[in-house]
């Protein structure tokens, strides 16, 4: 039978039963055969099941209002292999309830220098278990102020080495909310790990450690300020780094007026051999009073925390990597004697929250619960290692 009688077919019996969410399943051997083809066919609500492979050039806009897509089994790959949505990128998501489970994008490339693995337009988006490898651009938002990203156990990695752009493996435009949990970014260039123009921005329990083959710039950016929670991640640039800058707040103002950021748990490293500014803010550029707060966290290397940026810091604790588990294998840790363990203090609260973290990142992606200890100590880890 042609496959455009299939489709046909199929579409006819899925508007009949448009009422009760339908299951499609798309992938070799089956009925629908793309995902294009299944962007088109689905309706509000449906599950959209890919089968393990690789889909290339097979790129997609997805319309739906409430929609979950995920990969079955062995992570599919969605390769761009110079295909692109809309000239943006390899999935347009255009609004709606989105989930997207256990897929990887790569290789996303547009003229204009910034084809991503997803572009997210508006609504409501949720992406668990996925990687974006290889792409000018991760995930890359537009600036709708209503618009939510959340982001669970997944993997950036691998910008391009292009000049003509800069690649960021993760931008957020002005949306209302970004949330960031249990997952990994590393291997920049040029351009930032994390840049989030985000009103409401929560990056929590992350690794987000450039590493020895990684030449980004800022490792987070949060440049138009905002309310931000920045708890228990680890976040390092590399000797390579073309910024001295690791977290950067307000460079370019036009800031949110609600805006305050709370540093508390991060362990912030620097190999860089310069020295590194760990946190640099721009009040002049913020709105009157913003509160910076800064507390346990652990700084590893040559680097300056509290002396570019204005706020109240308390138990922030500089070392050396030798002082660390084994940073080698990524184990950023503080071993269980250390002396720095004694140095941290309560937690306290930031803007009305509890700054203890109640996670910890785990190897290789992902988190793990975090009983509060008899005792605290500075940087994004409490026990004396974080193997899998």
């Amino acid at each position: 039978m042609p496959m455009r009688t299939v489709l046909a077919c199929l579409l006819s019996l899925h508007v009949a039963g448009a009422a009760q969410a339908d299951t499609l399943r798309v992938g070799p051997g089956e009925p629908i055969t793309r995902i294009a083809d299944a962007a088109r066919l689905a309706r509000d609500g449906d599950v959209v099941e890919i089968q393990p492979g690789e889909y290339r050039a097979d790129v997609a806009v997805w319309t739906q209002q409430a929609l979950t897509i995920r990969g079955v089994g062995e992570r599919p790959v969605l390769i761009a292999d110079g295909a692109s949505a809309e000239g943006k990128a390899i999935w347009v998501v255009r609004g709606g309830d989105i989930r997207i489970d256990n897929l990887e994008f790569r290789g996303a490339r547009v003229v204009d220098g910034n084809g991503a693995g997803i572009r997210f337009e508006r609504g409501r988006l949720q992406v668990s278990n996925c990687s974006f490898v290889d792409n000018q651009t991760g995930i890359l938002t537009a600036n709708f102020e209503d618009a939510e990203l959340r982001i669970d156990d997944s993997l950036f990695a691998q910008a391009p080495r292009q000049e003509h752009a800069l690649p960021h493996l993760l931008y957020v435009g002005r949306i209302a909310r970004l949330e960031i949990s249990g997952s990994r970014f590393h291997q920049g260039y040029r351009g930032h790990l994390i840049k989030s123009r985000a009103r409401h921005s929560e990056i929590r329990y992350n690794l987000i450690y450039d590493g020895p083959a990684g030449e980004a710039s800022y490792e987070i950016d949060l440049p138009n300020g905002g309310l931000a929670y920045v708890v228990g991640n680890v976040i390092g640039q590399s000797a390579g780094t073309q910024n001295a800058v690791v977290v950067a707040y307000g460079a370019e103002g036009e800031a949110w007026p609600d805006s305050a950021l709370y540093l508390a748990h991060n362990t912030l490293l620097s190999d860089r051999p310069g020295g590194a500014w760990f946190l640099r803010t721009w009040p002049e550029r913020l709105p009157a009073g913003v509160e910076v707060v800064g507390t346990n966290n652990l700084t590893v290397g040559l680097g300056a925390f509290t002396l570019a940026a204005q706020g109240r810091f308390r138990g922030n604790v500089p070392a050396i990597a030798a002082q660390l588990g084994d940073p080698d294998i990524l184990d950023f840790s503080l071993p269980r004697g250390s002396l720095l363990r004694r140095l941290a203090v309560e937690p306290g609260a930031g803007g009305g929250r509890p700054l203890a973290p109640a996670a910890e990142f785990r190897l290789p992606i992902g988190t793990r619960p975090l009983a509060p200890p008899a005792r605290w100590a500075p940087g994004a880890f409490q026990g004396d290692g974080y193997a899998p």
